[in-house]
């Protein structure tokens, strides 16, 4: 009964963590940046995924700290992703063995 408990505990746990990664991945800002040099300037668009197809929405020029801060959100956004990955499979996991599987 204890480890039963125990593992209710944890995946109430889970479930909880994985909400808190979902809310912070939405609060990210979609999509990645792509450079194009034209005429010699660079320019920046946005690129995402929209209806199965990838968008291009032209950001314009950009100053340094904004281009640095769509890469961070890019690499936190690949952490949260593995991260929500990982603990997918544990969630699965525990609720095969609080049933008894």
């Amino acid at each position: 009964m204890f480890v039963k408990g125990m593992l209710k505990e944890e995946l109430a746990n889970s479930l909880r963590i994985k909400a808190d990664y979902e809310k912070a991945l939405a609060a990210l800002p979609r999509g990645a940046l792509v450079r194009k040099v034209i005429g010699g300037r660079p320019y920046y668009y946005l690129a995402e995924r929209r209806e199965g197809r990838v968008c291009f929405d032209y950001l314009g020029k950009l100053r340094d700290e904004e281009v640095v801060r769509y890469e961070e959100a890019k690499k936190q956004r690949a952490a949260y992703r593995k991260q929500l990955s990982e603990l997918k499979k544990q969630i699965r996991f525990l609720e095969r063995v609080s049933r008894g599987q």
